[in-house]
């Protein structure tokens, strides 16, 4: 089976791909461009020896490319997009050029080469700050921020060929991942790499509740999502349940560092008062009753073993120094 990934060389395309490689699945690995020539976090699996995946770099903007790119694969999964909500605020555009006119484009490709499945990534910002918790994919969607407003777009486009031109589509819905590779744009890679690198760290709003994922669940999510009869024309939420409050996280990490730290709030780090989400836990009863997929990290004990396996990562030389703490990372 051909299976086109985009994002690929990002923190959780990365760990995908891996995972699907390895599990025999023939992966193209879409790369944006870059004149540098970077592989990302897929260096390692590019220098290795043995089968691996086909790599290819391009944009999922250029809707020629995408088409061309695409064509002789049976699964898209469609990982591309900018992520970051700080940044949203200030450069809104780019938000709407790539998660919604490059959507826009993997679609028409997917239509147009007959693809089997396209498996849309999402995300939990989508529902904005919870009205009921947990919760489940039928909460309303709230645009508290350009970059939620620009994957709500995005999501709705997915369900809108599915219901006009019977595209068989999956949207997955990923609480907040984490493990290694991820930048500090999210919160356990900031806590973790600045008690490495200093006595006193500097985070926003810490009475936030999230529910946090090990990479290697949602990837497992992923793979019981390819070519499931019972996944197309569905989103599904994937998370473990779990409500971790960012005042928790930091004692449970101080717990795994031994590390003593202080912790300052930033304002520059605070979202908008009207876009602050605080508090975003999964309902997972559709991810079980349609892919039969259960998280292994779904309680406080196998979190930490997870979290304890992430900073062990993040702690080691030759990762830590990819990770800058001095200025803001948006």
């Amino acid at each position: 089976m051909k299976i086109f990934i985009t994002g690929a060389e990002g923190f959780f395309g990365s760990h995908l791909t891996e995972y699907l490689t390895k599990l025999g699945f023939n992966v193209t690995a879409l790369i944006q461009y870059n004149s540098f020539h970077n592989y990302g976090w897929l260096k390692e699996l590019k220098e290795k020896k043995g089968r691996g995946p086909k790599f290819l770099f391009g944009d999922i903007r250029d809707s020629s490319f995408i088409t061309n790119a695409t064509k002789k694969h049976d699964v898209i999964i469609n990982l591309a997009a900018l992520i970051s909500i700080p940044h949203s605020y200030t450069s809104v555009k780019s938000y709407l050029d790539t998660n919604i006119i490059g959507t826009y484009n993997i679609l028409e490709a997917s239509k147009n080469n007959n693809i089997k499945q396209l498996i849309h990534t999402s995300t939990s910002e989508v529902y904005g700050t919870a009205l009921y918790s947990p919760i489940d994919e039928k909460h309303p969607l709230q645009p508290q921020s350009p970059y939620s407003a620009s994957k709500i777009s995005a999501d709705n486009l997915v369900l809108s060929y599915y219901y006009s031109y019977n595209l068989p589509v999956t949207i997955l819905r990923p609480f907040n991942m984490f493990g290694p590779r991820q930048s500090t744009r999210a919160i356990i890679p900031t806590i973790i790499t600045q008690i490495l690198k200093k006595k006193t760290i500097e985070l926003g709003n810490l009475n936030v509740s999230r529910d946090f994922n090990f990479v290697s669940d949602i990837a497992e999510g992923f793979r019981k999502s390819i070519l499931n009869k019972k996944a197309i024309g569905q989103s599904i939420n994937l998370g473990s349940g779990l409500e971790i409050k960012i005042i928790q996280l930091i004692n449970i990490i101080k717990d795994i560092s031994n590390i003593n730290f202080k912790v300052k709030i930033n304002s520059n780090r605070l979202r908008p008062k009207n876009s602050e989400v605080f508090k975003l836990i999964a309902s997972n009863k559709k991810a079980l009753k349609l892919l039969n997929w259960k998280p292994k990290f779904k309680n406080k004990v196998n979190f930490g073993k997870a979290l304890k396996t992430t900073f062990d990562w993040y702690k080691d030389p030759s990762n830590l120094k990819n990770f800058y703490i001095d200025d803001y990372n948006l």
